[in-house]
Formats: C-alpha cells, structure tokens, sequence
C-alpha cells in the first residue's frame, strides 16, 4: 500500500558546505565493477522514485559526512530542516558459514589472497560479499518520510557506491569481515605439504602492496568531528569553513 506524502510541505533542501562530492554528475553511479554492483543490488530491490531523489542529493553534496562501519553506514544528510537528518545503510553481516564459502573461494584461487592484501578485491567474490535479497539490506532515517529508502539514505548509497570505486575492500567491513581475521584465517588453515625447497630458492615472492596516503582526517570520526566544530561555530557555514581548513592542514602534512 502507498502512502502518499506531500512533500511540498517540508520545503526545499538547504544546500550544503564542504558536504560530500561526487564524481558522477549525471547517469548511472558506479565506475568499477564493485561500486555498480552495489548500485545494481541496491536499484534491484528499492523503491526507483526515492532513488532517484537520492541520485540528485548526493550529486548535490548533501550527504554532509559518513562513517564506514561494520555492518552499517552511518550519514549526516542535510535536508529541509537546520539540522541534517542521520541516515543509516544497513548490510547484514555474513554468517558463519557465509565466511567458510568466502575463505574457501580465496584458498581455492591462487594468488586472490595477494590481491586482497595489496588493496584490491576480485570480482570473482561478488557473489559471496553482495546483498542479492532485502533481508541483507536495510535502510533508517531520523526524517519524516517512511519510505524504503528515503531520499536521504538513498544518497548514502550513491556515495558509499563511489567509495567502493576507490577502496572496493570496504565491502568485506559492510558484510562484518575483518580483513586481517581474514587473511590469518586462511593462512592458518591452509595445509602446508612438505616442501622439497625448504628456504624457498626456487618460490616467487608476491609483489609488495601498494600504499596509498590517507589523510590523518579521514581516521577521524566525521560526526563527531562536525559535532565538535558546530560547538565552537556560529553557524553551519563557519563550522563547514573550519572543516576544510582543517583538511587543508592535513592535506599539507601528508605532502
């Protein structure tokens, strides 16, 4: 049963400062293979009108901040009000025997372990890590608007979307995998035969991994970071000012 909102009634969203920026300015989200399929997912199973409404608000930078944790994004979005509305996407973790599937797929696939541990995630394990039903997903808003996603948490999706593009193992923490549990789970079980090349003279060691900067910022609690910034601001924009200010400062440390 539909219910019908009239949505005039909330007024116009309140553009933001410094919120959150997309790559993607018109079209389709999702320019590597994991981030459409996230979007795909996510598109197969909700409602494509609140969608998208999501898609404008996250290319209009309203998502303002997130956080990444295991099992659940958690997101400011500015809407209508003075005060952003706190959006959460919801992954269910795998369960236990979900995780066996998922090691087994990586002993059984010379070099993905390799991969995985050098920063990138192959495609190969798309079926074990992506919500396929809407039991694996859910969606909540401190906004009025009861629908499956709301605008807001929809935008969340967009821009986790576009974060995947960048940092595709981000999906093992959304389904509840630690990545070091991980990689020692496998390494711990996986049966060793006796090597005739006891020091490994003749063995090819993997390539080294790839590190990448990340600012100090990013290791920051977004939310509470801009919780902590209004407290000494006047208001939303001078709050916005000191937050990228505060990049910046970190942005020149990290050069």
């Amino acid at each position: 049963m539909n219910v019908y909102i009239d949505y005039s009634q909330y007024g116009k969203r309140r553009p933001v400062d410094g919120g959150v920026t997309t790559r993607s300015r018109r079209g389709g989200f999702g320019r590597t293979w994991w981030g459409k399929a996230l979007i795909d997912a996510v598109e197969a199973m909700a409602e494509p009108g609140r969608l998208a409404r999501g898609r404008t608000y996250a290319r209009a930078g309203q998502v303002v901040n997130y956080r990444i944790d295991p099992g659940a994004v958690t997101a400011e979005v500015q809407g209508s009000q003075p005060r952003p509305f706190t959006a959460v996407f919801t992954v269910r973790p795998l369960r236990e025997e979900e995780r066996e599937l998922l090691i087994d797929t990586i002993r059984a696939a010379p070099g993905m372990l390799a991969e995985i541990a050098s920063g990138a995630l192959p495609a190969g394990l798309g079926p074990h890590l992506l919500p396929t039903t809407a039991a694996d997903l859910d969606f909540s808003c401190t906004c009025p608007d009861p629908g499956w996603p709301c605008k807001h948490a929809a935008a969340v999706c967009y821009v986790i979307a576009e974060r995947l593009d960048e940092r595709p193992r981000e999906i093992l923490t959304l389904r509840g995998v630690d990545l070091d549990a991980l990689i020692s789970g496998i390494e711990r079980e996986a049966a060793e035969p006796r090597s005739d090349d006891p020091y490994g003279d003749r063995g090819t060691l993997p390539d080294l991994p790839k590190l990448e900067f990340r600012s100090a910022i990013d290791d920051l609690d977004p939310l509470l970071l801009r919780k902590a910034l209004r407290m000494t601001a006047e208001d939303e924009q001078t709050a916005a000012a000191g937050l990228r200010a505060l990049r910046a400062l970190y942005d020149t440390f990290g050069r």
